[in-house]
């Protein structure tokens, strides 16, 4: 009896043994499936410099916004360089154009996760420098697009010649108008490069060149139409001889066609836009905006993720990276060029 106590014994302990045998196999297994479950969840978050877990460079983009048809245009033209050159990009920016603090968030976050490179929109041309200086101490190559920065770490800027573009603006009021008169500026901001470029080109193309045309006026309506509309009416009421008025961006430039309508100066306010959502091209085609200056958003995302993978490469990226800019208003709105770079 004593034997058969002994041998039960020993049987249970052998179970046991192996039970927990067993049961330490299970762990490592979950352990290990768990880790590339988690690997697998978000691309962005295991990319690396040299590619993450996966083979593919990973690139956020940080925009200046996306409540613009032109954002989602260069998004377009960004995940079409990411298919070609067969790499990983993020798209994103703040809900609007004025939360500067917003976009620098995001910018932190997007350092955090040690990408390849990156490409940036700054809505400041100068809040952005130190966390820029991170990205460039992390050996993270930054291309900036549409709207520049104040430093020298960005290696290139895919963008429009914003000065040159706003300067043709102002050569076609000036001709529209007469060669003189009274006219006015909404723009969306002062703190980024193409806001100040855009304000700077027309208004001081007509200083240089239209003596007789008077800025009576510029006002920033940070890329809202409805506060454009106001800041409009404002200025027409108190300029009751205005002959022109240029918005500076897509948001400025229907803000400035709506208060001209709603205040019944149609036809007696030439209004002149920048870019080419759905509401410009309706509204030049209707001829209540006599036209508006068109980028080519499509080429300015593919270019700045071109740079972006050259940069990673070791090779060498122009420092200034022109995508080109055109007229268009009722006389060339349905050519080949012209609808090729609009973005309705």
């Amino acid at each position: 009896m004593k034997k058969l106590s002994i041998v039960l014994l020993l049987l249970m302990a052998i179970v046991a043994l192996s039970a927990c045998g067993s049961a330490a196999t299970s762990g490592n297994s979950d352990a290990s499936s768990g880790s590339g479950s988690e690997s697998g969840s978000s691309s962005s978050e295991t990319a690396s410099n040299d590619g993450g877990s996966g083979d593919k460079l990973y690139i956020p983009i940080i925009s200046k916004g996306f409540q613009h048809q032109f954002w989602q245009a260069v998004k377009q033209g960004a995940e079409k360089a990411a298919a070609e050159f067969d790499v990983e990009i993020t798209f994103e920016g703040p809900e609007t154009e004025q939360q500067v603090d917003k976009q620098l968030e995001m910018l932190q976050v997007a350092l955090d996760k040690k990408p390849s490179a990156i490409g940036f929109a700054a809505l400041d041309s100068q809040a952005s420098i130190p966390l820029l200086q991170q990205a460039k101490d992390a050996n993270i190559p930054v291309i900036a697009f549409d709207s520049g920065v104040d430093s020298d770490i960005p290696l290139g800027t895919a963008a429009t010649d914003n000065v040159a573009a706003a300067g043709l603006a102002a050569d076609k009021m000036a001709e529209l108008i007469g060669g003189e008169g009274e006219v006015a500026v909404i723009v969306h901001d002062q703190t980024s490069r193409t806001g100040i470029d855009r304000r700077d080109g027309f208004v001081n193309t007509m200083k240089e060149k239209y003596p007789n045309i008077k800025v009576v006026d510029i006002q920033y309506g940070g890329g809202d139409h409805l506060k454009s509309t106001d800041l409009a009416k404002a200025i027409m009421q108190a300029h009751p001889n205005l002959k022109g008025f240029f918005g500076a961006n897509e948001g400025s430039a229907i803000g400035v066609l709506n208060a001209v309508t709603e205040m019944q100066m149609q036809g007696k306010v030439v209004v002149i836009g920048y870019d080419s959502g759905k509401a410009q091209i309706d509204a030049i085609k209707a001829g209540t905006m006599a036209g508006a200056i068109t980028q080519n958003p499509i080429g300015i995302g593919y270019e700045t993720v071109k740079a972006a993978v050259q940069a990673v490469k070791g090779e060498e990226v122009p420092k200034s990276i022109d995508t080109g800019f055109f007229w268009y208003d009722k006389s060339n709105i349905d050519s080949e060029e012209i609808k090729a770079v609009l973005y309705e």
